[in-house]
C-alpha cells in the first residue's frame, strides 16, 4: 500500500501582483494505532515515516517500557486508512501499560490528548543524572541552526516540526527525526536513539518549536539532560524542567539563547548583559 510523507497538490497562489497556478508538496497525515498485547493504546496523528521509530519512543516516554529489550516483537501493519504498529510486551510489562492507558485519538498539535485523568496528564518525572554532557555557549547558540539544515521534509513542505540529537563538541546533529507534530518528531528522535543503542542521556535535544510540558516530560523519561528549542517554553514547562534536572535553553537563534534552568551544563562562562 505505502504511505508517503508528502503529497502534491495543485493550488492558486494570489500575490499583491496577481494570481497564479501552483503545485505544493504538502505533508501528510494518517492514523498510527499504538496496539500493545492486541489491544489499541492510543491513535495518533502522525507524518508515515519512520513509524518504528515514532512507536518504539512513544512507548519509552509513556513509561510502557524502559528498554528495548522488554519488546518481544514488532511489526508495522498498514490498512487502507491508517497504520497499527503492533507490540508484544514481556509479561512484566503489563503494569506499566495499563498506568498510561489512553483512549481517545489525539491531534497532532498535542501530545497529551486521550490521558483519561490529570494525575496521568501531570505525572511524576524522574530526576535526569545531575552532571551529564556539558556544552559551550557557541554550541547551544547554533544547534537550531545545525537542526534546521537538517530537515529534509521541511525544505519539501516548509509545514513540519523537527527533534534532534547533538553531542557535545558536535558541529551537526547526530539523529534527526521529522514530523507534523513536535512532540512526535521527538518521539521519533527518541526511539531512533533507543534502536541504534545511543544512550540520550550523552547528549542534547534541539526542537524547532515551543517548549510545552509534554516535550520536557518525554526528555526526562529518556533521560535526556538537555533541551534546546527556537521558541519559548511555558511557565510549566520550565517548572518541570527545574524540579527533573533538566537543563532548558530557549530562543536559541541569531547566535545567541535564553538559559532558564540547570546552567551547569553550559561550561564556559556566560555573562550577563543585561
Amino acid at each position: 500500500m505505502g504511505f508517503s510523507p508528502t503529497q502534491s497538490r495543485p493550488g492558486l497562489s494570489v500575490q499583491a501582483e496577481g494570481a497564479r497556478r501552483v503545485t505544493r508538496s504538502l505533508p501528510d497525515e494518517v492514523p498510527v494505532a499504538l496496539v500493545f498485547d492486541g489491544t489499541t493504546h492510543a491513535v495518533m496523528m502522525a507524518t508515515p515515516d519512520d513509524i518504528a521509530d515514532f512507536a518504539h519512543g512513544f512507548a519509552l516516554t509513556e513509561g510502557i517500557v524502559t528498554d528495548s529489550e522488554q519488546v518481544e516483537d514488532f511489526e508495522i501493519v498498514e490498512h487502507e486508512r491508517g497504520i497499527e504498529a503492533r507490540f508484544w510486551l514481556r509479561e512484566d510489562r503489563q503494569d506499566a501499560l495499563t498506568a498510561r492507558r489512553r483512549f481517545m485519538a489525539g491531534p497532532v498539535g498535542c501530545g497529551l490528548c486521550g490521558i483519561d485523568s490529570l494525575e496521568q496528564a501531570i505525572r511524576p518525572l524522574p530526576r535526569v543524572a545531575p552532571h551529564g554532557p556539558t556544552f559551550s555557549p557557541l554550541q547551544i547558540a547554533r544547534a537550531t541552526d545545525a537542526l534546521r539544515d537538517s530537515q529534509p521534509l521541511h525544505d519539501l513542505t516548509h509545514a513540519t516540526h523537527a527533534a534532534g540529537f547533538i553531542l557535545p563538541g558536535e558541529a551537526m546533529p547526530r539523529v534527526v527525526r521529522e514530523d507534523v507534530g513536535r512532540h512526535n518528531a521527538l518521539d521519533k528522535l527518541i526511539g531512533a536513539l533507543l534502536k541504534s543503542g545511543i544512550d540520550p542521556s550523552t547528549g542534547a535535544v534541539v526542537m524547532t518549536s515551543r517548549l510545552s510540558v509534554e516535550l520536557v516530560q518525554k526528555c526526562a523519561m529518556a533521560g535526556c539532560a538537555v533541551l534546546i528549542a527556537v521558541s519559548a517554553p511555558t511557565a510549566h514547562a520550565l517548572r518541570l524542567a527545574e524540579t527533573s534536572g533538566i537543563t532548558l535553553a530557549a530562543f536559541a537563534r541569531q547566535g545567541g539563547f535564553d538559559l532558564y534552568s540547570h546552567p551547569h551544563r553550559i561550561t564556559d562562562e556566560v555573562h550577563d548583559v543585561a
